[in-house]
């Protein structure tokens, strides 16, 4: 065995499993986004652009696109404004109390995402906890509407997302030396200033990538979406679900799937090579 093919001979048994899992059905949904769809005759083995098309030319389907990307957006900021001063606090405590911490954080993840989202349906309904308890204290006379909204879908998602992006910041300031904060401090920095100028920066690696992380899943998830927005407020991921089980349109419906796929890497992109490009000078 030589000694350039001893890692691909060790890795050949992960990226079988990652062929076979991810890469082979990801071309099969491409192949099928070139097929054709009649009523009568279902899938027609054709090859062509038409799905294309009909998703690209249609202002329902850039709605919906948009509606998606703008949830997954203000899921992403909202869990860094949560999630990058909560590892930075986890990072200062205690390690006995750290570990609880972890634990917590960790907790919402051992839970399926179906009974999470089942949770905040009864939390968030005209009837739920949090409208009876308003209504208990006099607050309002009529129930809020929360459910089948994109505010609804974003608070879910929030708390499915936000382990992510704490995990991420703490494991990026984990290399960081807590002699730069306390040099800084004895040079007259406030705790603004340590944090802006010390601890953010060296943050900024975990806000990246956990921002990554979140917008990804964020756009591409269907349980939350599918059960707290319901019929009324239509994601990408939900759309695709419709086209594939109701309408029975599995090439319009994988079309959309992929230019999901493409649209979400090209995002991801763009934004690591925008923060690569000014990291260095943002927090100067």
């Amino acid at each position: 065995m030589t000694t350039g093919a001893r890692p691909w001979i060790l890795s050949a048994p992960a990226l079988i499993l990652f062929a076979v899992m991810l890469v082979t059905p990801l071309v099969m949904t491409a192949i099928l986004s070139f097929n054709s769809f009649d009523f009568y005759g279902g899938i027609q083995p054709t090859f062509g652009l038409g799905n294309y098309a009909d998703v690209l030319s249609d202002s329902y389907f850039y709605e919906i696109f948009g509606r998606t990307f703008l949830i997954a957006l203000a899921t992403t900021v909202v869990c860094a404004l949560i999630g990058t001063p909560q590892a930075y606090f986890m990072l200062r405590m205690h390690p006995f109390w750290r570990s609880v911490m972890i634990l917590v954080v960790l907790g919402p993840l051992l839970i399926s995402v179906v009974v999470r989202t089942l949770g905040w349906a009864i939390l968030l309904g005209n009837n739920g906890v949090i409208n009876e308890a308003l209504r208990n204290l006099h607050l309002i006379d009529r129930p809020l509407k929360m459910m089948y909204t994109s505010g609804g879908i974003v608070l879910a998602l929030v708390h499915v997302m936000v382990p992510f992006m704490i995990l991420a910041v703490w494991a990026a300031l984990q290399r960081q030396d807590p002699a730069t904060e306390r040099a800084a401090e004895s040079l007259g920095a406030g705790a603004f200033t340590v944090f802006r100028r010390i601890v953010l920066p060296q943050a900024m690696p975990g806000i990246l990538s956990g921002s990554l992380i979140v917008f990804s899943l964020s756009a591409s998830a269907f349980a939350t979406p599918a059960i707290l927005g319901g019929r009324r407020v239509k994601v990408v991921s939900t759309t695709v679900y419709d086209e594939f089980l109701n309408t029975l349109n599995w090439p319009l419906g994988a079309a959309i799937a992929i230019i999901l796929l493409v649209a979400v890497l090209a995002i991801m992109v763009a934004w690591n090579r925008l923060v690569e490009k000014r990291f260095a000078g943002v927090f100067q």
